[in-house]
């Protein structure tokens, strides 16, 4: 097609084989937009194509929808995503709607053969690590290889304190489940291989659960769908039956100078705020101290 359409938050240029998406990173665009900047999308991973009205008054809507298993983002969604945060709807003015029309029709001649059918490996690129997000119950890190659970002593329960901080190598991993910041329980839930979930996320080291500010959708949402992707390129790896030392790149991992310092201001703020006493402020410090 070679052509570009621009719509509200977003244009779309159209390619011979893709259609690659920009993101626009103005005040009323949603953030999840300014986080994922652009994105290139195959034809090939197009199932269907529909023009709609836009919401508002004077606006019409171009939505193209993925292949079941071409999108990670979408996977981790789960339909959980609301309609302004749809990456696949270019929102147009009305006074366009014939050319929208036009690139509506372009879009549904190049739709693959089988586009009904699901997909065996992921068509556009999720997120790229590094990533990392604050939890209400902890701090969650990706560096592309594992991710990692920081437990922070507020908001982390009993279970999650005595399990410790948590290391999960993709290849270690079966699954990501995240649910939603915006409804009720929200929560990214990891699943080792060969577990099933526990039943409450505030109680599964495997997991950090959201809250009121804790969590966001354009933070929590890029994460999952990062880990996804890696998870399913990943080479399965088994936990040995018998209990081994941690090798020595996860002892390297908890004496990362940075987060130490992070943690420590956490332990300060949680001291300034009264809610720890001087002797379990200067207990607690030391402890992080020793990691270094």
């Amino acid at each position: 097609m070679g052509d570009v359409l621009a719509g509200i938050h977003s244009t779309w240029e159209f390619d011979t084989d893709s259609v690659l998406i920009r993101f626009e990173r103005g005040i009323r665009t949603p953030k999840l937009f300014h986080v994922l900047g652009e994105r290139r999308v195959p034809y090939e991973a197009l199932s269907s194509v529909e023009l709609a009205p836009g919401g508002r008054r004077g606006a019409v809507a171009l939505r193209v929808t993925p292949r079941e298993g071409a999108d990670p983002l979408l996977e981790a969604a789960a339909g959980q995503l609301k309609e302004g945060n749809d990456p696949y709807r270019l929102v147009i003015p009305a006074d366009r709607e014939t050319l929208a029309d036009y690139y509506a029709t372009e879009l549904s001649s190049a739709l693959p053969a089988d586009a009904d059918k699901p997909v065996e490996s992921y068509m556009v690129a999720a997120p790229s690590a590094p990533q990392s997000f604050k939890a209400y119950d902890g701090k969650a890190s990706f560096d592309g290889k594992v991710v990692t659970f920081r437990w922070f002593w507020t908001g982390a329960s009993s279970a999650k304190w005595k399990a410790g901080d948590q290391f999960f190598p993709v290849g270690e991993l079966e699954d990501v489940e995240w649910r939603s910041p915006e409804v009720f329980n929200g929560h990214l839930r990891l699943r080792p291989r060969g577990t099933e979930p526990m039943t409450e996320a505030d109680q599964d080291p495997a997991s950090v659960v959201f809250g009121l500010g804790y969590g966001p959708v354009y933070e929590s949402l890029p994460f999952a769908a990062a880990v996804l992707e890696a998870v399913r390129a990943a080479e399965p790896v088994l936990k040995p039956e018998t209990p081994v030392s941690p090798p020595p790149s996860a002892s390297k991992r908890r004496s990362d100078p940075a987060d130490v310092a992070e943690r420590i201001r956490h332990l300060g703020e949680l001291h300034d705020a009264g809610l720890l006493t001087d002797d379990e402020f200067t207990a607690k410090k030391a402890e992080l101290l020793a990691e270094l």
